[in-house]
């Protein structure tokens, strides 16, 4: 306590951060292990002298990992977490977690556990500055210390030439005793150089995120909880900073944690210590006044925490004060709900909830709790614990549960004596059986128990071959409820009466000869409605491989189990015989197993007893695909150790033998050492032997062998499938087609078509003139829609209708002429309007016009009705500034051909007209699409029903041109050839000389394409000479890879596929109606919308783009095109949605990291930002026209948005000294700032043309705002954002994408609430993100 008082005192006249004597003394002097340089690596798990308490459970192991982070388990990848936010997936203690790299000594890890009294003092002193009462009788027996020292952030040596002078030193420290642990996290002053990492997938997008400071539970099994545990100390920018200057214990930089509990993470600083004073006003008030209070989870009682107004002295002057951030607590339960709250307590906080996933050491020690009279736990608050087949009683040391009479157990679960039970479970594992891998997920276990006699069978069902039969001699997997349900011999306990239904079995089974090892969980979650025992099981690792046909014979044995109050261990030498006809082989497995459980403090257990199996069968029913085992045990008192003899070394590692040799039992304890299988030598020098070289492999035809230490592997070519020997390979069986041998369900052909799905299942559809669910279809009648001319008859025939003109008039039913003397007569436009009147804006009804001899359009027009009058041009047209009001003088109007005004199509589009029915009548108002001279083009959709016809050089409808909403549009017009547009390989090959300067390096790699453009069979690398075989779209064909000196034989036309077909790099159409596209990585992603509402089912990739990386994205809704930016090939390209478009590149030159992108499809233009030049440009949508509009005061510009009918253009700068949001005009005039205060990094951009708005995402302060276009009207949607990406804005939702969870996220726009989210199946970052519409919205378009 000495070294934190002058601790104190040195930090009060230095100011407010903590130096760096305020560490915990660390470093090779003080004994310390340093972790291997590197860029993801992690330590052997420690082995604790003493076990810690930790969320809740005992761990006797930790790991520390070079990405800023301490676990009870082994690390995954780091792509699994290290970008991801809270809560991980296992358990974490994270003091910064991100992208941390030690390579080329920039720093080091160093870690040891400490019981040193100087080290333990200096741990309680801080502790108990957090916690002065809770803590003050507090004395840690050990402590675990943790120092990253001067570690940077990892950089890519492509993007970043130098390496980085940012370093950052931090420390975690956990001190612990029996009973409690805390959690100390020191940032010394300048400690903290970076805050962020920038992810390995961004590739030269510019993006960091932030680090992530706090706890988290990892996956629970609990069945009891039903959501997440953790705790966020800091996770923005922000908080980061704050890290160094603030506290919760009265000392700048020092964060204690009490972490020992189940329920939650308690921080100090809540019983009155005072936190350090902050350095910065506050952005953001708290929300409470003084004496706020609120509950960390559902399960904490509510704590008085400290109030601003508090000014009273606690440690050596040091005084409250207020946050910049808020603490936020989130209880994130199973159903996706979220519980929030707020308190005046530093930094921003969230404690969310789940069950505790802390792993428990398989050599665990269960000698490590002790409890406390002063917190002893009575029958009066905890008896509802004890089944209700059982009694409580109250101990000096707590109180047990004890099963009634005619029950038995461990109290708190009890079973009737005698009984017949069953226990149900799930099986899941990954297994290596000789050389094929196996993988199961969820099979299903169900065991049955005689308890009368301690017979236990077990059934496990859907085990694929060749794991089902190479798992027969694992009789250890049924072996535990022979243990648990154990007939009781006098004096002694099976298992279930002493651990009950909720344990977990660490099981290790290690193969002999061959060494093989496979690790078992078993983890029992309690007893079911129908007295059910619930178990989950894992298996992991290798065993060996048996043949078919083959039989497994367990020989009885005895087993010795030792017992503490919450373990039970054991460990032996099992033999079993495997029969194949009249061959007899007798092999055998060590095994070691722990069985942890919550024990009753008083009960005393025995402290050995011997498991005797008297019978135990195993075997593989082929016809019903079940694994099953047989044994019939009971339980006794131990005998004395002569009837134990001594164990072979080979067994207990007492042998000499060196890796990778064998240890061979002998006689008694003697043993030899062998090379194992796949090497040669004596056994004391082994040397590998390669089988394939050799000849010695028994790979079969279709595979390839591939040689690898102590074995070898076949893999198959493509094509082919692995056979169930693990060795041959058979041809991959391609699923029947149930619409050619008529399997379906399909209604009639004349009614509906079959439409396979390519995996042996098929989906039906009706045709049109038909609706229903194509299993059932009934005729439409089209003729209640009259579709006909009003001179015609509609008649209606099944799947479709015609339309005949009626007597006296001629034309194919859509259109009718009157005929005069047989002759029909074509109407002139105002003979046509006189029939079917217009509305004039604003009078309402219809207008007839009055036209003149030769059926010319009269040039002053009078309204009959209203009485207003006005003048035409030769198209009818009013002539601006012309109309008089009734009453008045009518205008004075000249000859029509004289006056020069808007063209028709042009005033049509100021004064909508109604379109005369045809098949499907439209009805309100439409809006023509006219060219640049002004015309009519050719053809025209309307933009709320999303009809669409062809039109003549007068707009007139041309009949039998419309089509219905959500098809095909017609073709109009006569479309001009062009020349072939460069083909997938050309465009590669482009961009790739031109990433490589224009002559590529004898070692890099350019795709090779015939005359025709399609790549070439036979591919080669460079001059390195390995050389491939390719499918029609570029990518190699597995298995065909040679050696330089050896070309492999390819095929021009047909290439056996791979095992796991890739999309073709052309478009797969999209369904009608309203969806999203998203841009990750090599594809852009298809996902559909019900409304609003995401179909997550029907999500598909809609166009495979290999070795591109897209990133912006958006739409042309007239010609319905797509638009990317690819930031890997350096191009911008684009593809149309029709089925087998292919993709064009519009811009291939003079771009470096082209970004966000924005279509503005009125002046048929395309608008980017590059991040590489600091440039934002334009172009026509074909690429001509290019020009800069702005490369000044640009840093970083992503995201980029345009208002078309407005002609204004937005975008964004994410300068980390000065972010922004920036508009002009279309063509680069009056630039302004929009937006620059309260933002941090704005990626999404989007403009809503519905309500006006501009709205953005902010990967910095988490906000999604809104503000209208001249920036006034700033509002906040939604302040718990989590790393957005692109934004897109759709009816009453947002759609962001988000690096954080890699999906798409929605957002209610009214609400701020997330509604719905998409997570693809394939994991990987999402960049931009657009909407798609059946039709233009009116004039408008958002990006």
């Amino acid at each position: 306590m000495r070294a934190v008082l002058a601790l104190l005192a040195a930090v009060l006249a230095l100011g407010t951060a903590l130096p760096r004597p305020g560490l915990l003394p660390h470093g090779p002097a003080r004994g310390d292990a340093r972790l291997r340089p590197g860029d993801d690596e992690s330590s052997p798990g420690l082995l604790l002298r003493r076990a810690l308490r930790l969320y809740g459970r005992s761990a006797r192991r930790l790991f520390v990992g070079t990405n800023g982070v301490i676990s009870t388990q082994d690390f995954p990848r780091e792509t699994q977490y290290v970008d991801d936010d809270f809560p991980t997936d296992f358990p974490v203690i994270a003091p910064f977690l991100a992208d941390l790299d030690t390579s080329g000594d920039r720093g080091n890890i160093y870690y040891r556990q400490d019981d040193s009294r100087d080290v333990l003092d200096q741990a309680v002193g801080y502790i108990q500055a957090g916690f002065p009462r809770s803590a003050g009788t507090f004395v840690p027996t050990n402590a675990f210390v943790v120092t990253w020292e001067d570690v940077g952030a990892f950089q890519e040596l492509s993007q970043d030439p130098e390496p980085s002078t940012k370093l950052n030193t931090f420390q975690a420290v956990i001190a612990y005793n029996d009973e409690d642990t805390y959690t100390i996290f020191l940032y010394p002053n300048g400690g903290l150089q970076f805050l962020g990492t920038r992810p390995k997938e961004s590739y030269n997008v510019q993006l960091e995120l932030p680090a992530r400071v706090g706890f988290s539970w990892g996956d629970s099994d609990d069945p009891k909880r039903d959501g997440l545990f953790f705790h966020s100390l800091a996770s923005s920018e922000q908080a980061l900073r704050n890290l160094e200057r603030e506290s919760n214990t009265g000392i700048p930089g020092v964060w204690v944690f009490h972490v020992s509990s189940m329920e939650h993470v308690e921080p100090g600083g809540g019983e009155g210590a005072a936190p350090a004073v902050p350095q910065s006003p506050p952005e953001h008030p708290n929300p409470g006044t003084a004496g706020y209070t609120h509950p960390l989870s559902s399960h904490t009682s509510m704590a008085q925490l400290p109030s601003h107004g508090s000014r009273t002295p606690v440690l050596l002057g040091f005084v409250p004060g207020r946050r910049d951030t808020q603490e936020q607590s989130h209880w994130l339960r199973g159903d996706g709900g979220t519980r929030q709250s707020h308190s005046a307590n530093p930094s921003s906080y969230s404690s969310g909830q789940h069950g505790v996933g802390v792993e428990e050491d398989v050599h665990f020690n269960p000698d490590v709790f002790t409890y406390s009279a002063a917190s002893k736990e009575t029958c009066a608050q905890h008896h509802g614990r004890c089944s209700p087949h059982a009694f409580c009683t109250d101990y000096s040391s707590g109180f047990c549960c004890h099963c009634r009479a005619t029950f038995y157990g461990n109290g708190r679960q009890c079973l009737p004596e005698g009984a017949v039970h069953r226990l149900n479970g799930k099986v899941s594992g990954s297994l290596r059986v000789g050389r094929a891998s196996v993988r199961f997920q969820d099979m299903d276990l169900h065991a049955y128990i005689v308890g009368s006699d301690g017979r236990a069978y077990t059934a496990i069902s859907g085990v694929p071959q060749p794991a089902a039969r190479a798992l027969l001699p694992l009789l250890p997997v049924g072996g535990l409820f022979a243990w648990l349900f154990a007939l009781e011999e006098p004096g002694s306990e099976n298992g279930f009466s002493i651990v009950g239904a909720e344990f977990t079995q660490n099981l290790e089974v290690t193969f002999y000869p061959g060494g093989e090892t496979v690790q078992v969980t078993q983890t029992a979650e309690g007893l079911g409605p129908d007295n059910y025992l619930s178990l989950r099981t894992h298996i992991q690792g290798e065993v060996p491989f048996l043949p078919e046909n083959v039989t497994v014979h367990i020989t009885p044995y005895k087993e010795l189990y030792s017992y503490s109050s919450s373990a039970v261990t054991s460990s032996g030498q099992r033999e079993y015989v495997v029969a194949a006809g009249t061959a007899n082989q007798t092999l055998s497995y060590r095994l070691r197993q722990d069985i942890t459980f919550a024990g009753c403090p008083h009960a005393r257990p025995p402290a050995r007893q011997r498991l005797t199996v008297g019978r135990a069968f195993a075997l593989f029913d082929s016809h019903e695909h079940v694994l099953r085992y047989a044994l019939a045990a009971r339980i006794g008192p131990a005998r004395d150790d002569a009837e134990n003899p001594r164990v072979s070394p080979c067994h207990d590692g007492t042998h000499t033998c060196q890796a990778p040799a064998r240890c061979q039992p002998g006689v008694g304890t003697e043993y030899t050492c062998q090379c194992p299988a796949g090497y040669r030598g004596d056994g004391r020098g082994c040397q590998d032997v390669d089988e394939c070289s050799e000849g010695l492999s028994q790979c079969g035809p279709f595979s390839v062998c591939l040689n690898a230490p102590g074995s070898y592997r076949c893999e198959c070519r493509g094509g082919y499938r692995p056979a169930g020997d693990g060795q041959a390979c058979v041809p991959l069986a391609l699923p029947s087609d149930p619409c050619e041998d008529g399997r379906h369900p399909c209604a009639p052909r004349d009614r509906a078509r079959c439409l396979s799905r390519g995996d042996g299942r098929a989906t039906c559809e009706c045709l049109p003139g038909y609706t229903g669910d194509g299993i059932h279809c009934s005729d439409v009648d089209e003729c209640a829609e009259s579709p006909c001319h009003p001179a015609a008859i509609c008649y209606n025939t099944p799947g479709s209708f015609s339309c005949r003109c009626r007597p006296g008039y001629a034309g194919d039913g859509f259109q009718c002429t009157y005929a005069a003397e047989g002759n029909p007569q074509r109407l002139t436009p105002c003979q046509h309007e006189r029939m079917y009147p217009r509305e004039v804006p604003p009078l309402g009804d219809g207008h007839v016009p009055q036209c003149d001899e030769q059926g010319r359009y009269r040039p002053l027009q009078c309204h009959s009705s209203s009485g207003h009058c006005w003048c035409v041009d030769a198209a009818g047209q009013e002539i601006a500034g012309t109309r008089t009001a009734p009453g008045t003088t009518p205008p004075r109007c000249g000859s029509p051909e004289s006056i020069q005004q808007l063209t028709p199509c042009e005033h049509a589009r100021m004064y909508p007209r109604e379109v005369p029915p045809g098949p499907s009548p439209v009805g309100d108002g439409h809006v023509p699409q006219c060219d640049e001279q002004g015309r009519y083009r050719p053809l025209q959709c309307h933009s709320s029903s999303g009809h669409c016809w062809c039109v003549d050089a007068a707009g007139q409808e041309i009949a039998g041109t419309r089509t219905a909403p959500g098809t095909t549009p017609p073709r109009c017009g006569s479309p001009e050839p062009t020349e072939r547009p460069p083909s997938m390989c050309e465009r590669w090959r482009q961009s790739l000389l031109e990433h490589y300067g224009g002559s590529p390096r004898g070692d890099q790699y350019v795709p090779q394409c015939d005359p025709s453009g399609d790549f070439t069979p036979l591919q080669c690398h460079g001059d390195s000479g390995y050389c491939w075989c390719v499918e029609q779209s570029g990518r190699e064909i597995p298995g065909t890879r040679s050696e330089p000196g050896t070309t492999p034989p390819c095929l021009p036309s047909v290439a056996p596929p791979s095992v796991r077909p890739q999309p073709r790099p052309d478009v797969s159409p999209p369904a009608a109606g309203t969806f999203l596209l998203y841009a990750q990585g090599q594809q852009i992603g298809y996902l559909p919308l019900n409304g609003t509402r995401l179909q997550k089912e029907a999500a598909k990739t809609l166009l495979s783009l290999h070795g591109s990386i897209v990133v912006g994205i958006d739409y042309d809704c007239r010609e319905r095109m797509i638009y990317w930016t690819d930031v890997a090939g350096r191009t911008i390209s684009r593809a149309g949605l029709e089925p087998g478009s292919e993709p064009e590149t519009i811009i291939s030159s003079g771009l470096i990291s082209p970004e966000g992108l924005a279509v503005d499809h009125l002046r048929r233009a395309v608008f980017w930002t590059d991040s590489g030049l600091d440039r934002i440009e334009r172009a026509r949508l074909d690429g001509s026209e290019r020009r800069v509009l702005f490369d000044t005061d640009l840093v970083n510009p992503r995201a980029i948005a345009v208002d078309p009918v407005r002609g204004n253009l937005y975008w964004t700068d994410w300068n980390r000294e000065a972010p922004k949001i920036e508009t002009s005009t279309v063509n680069g005039a009056n630039r302004r700032v929009l937006v620059h205060t309260d933002i941090g990094l704005p990626n999404g951009l989007t403009f809503d043309p519905f309500s006006k708005l501009l709205c953005w995402a902010d990967a910095g302060t988490k906000h999604l705002e809104c503000t209208f276009p001249d920036g006034t009207g700033r509002r906040l949607i939604q302040s718990n954002l989590n790393y957005p990406f692109s934004i897109i804005s759709y009816a009453n939702h947002f759609y962001h994408t988000d690096w954080r969870r890699d999906g798409v996220i929605a957002v209610n726009k009214e609400t701020g609430a997330f509604t719905d989210e998409y997570l693809p199946e394939q994991r990987s970052h999402l960049y931009g993100i657009t909407a798609v519409y059946p039709y233009c919205p009116g004039g408008y378009f958002n990006n």
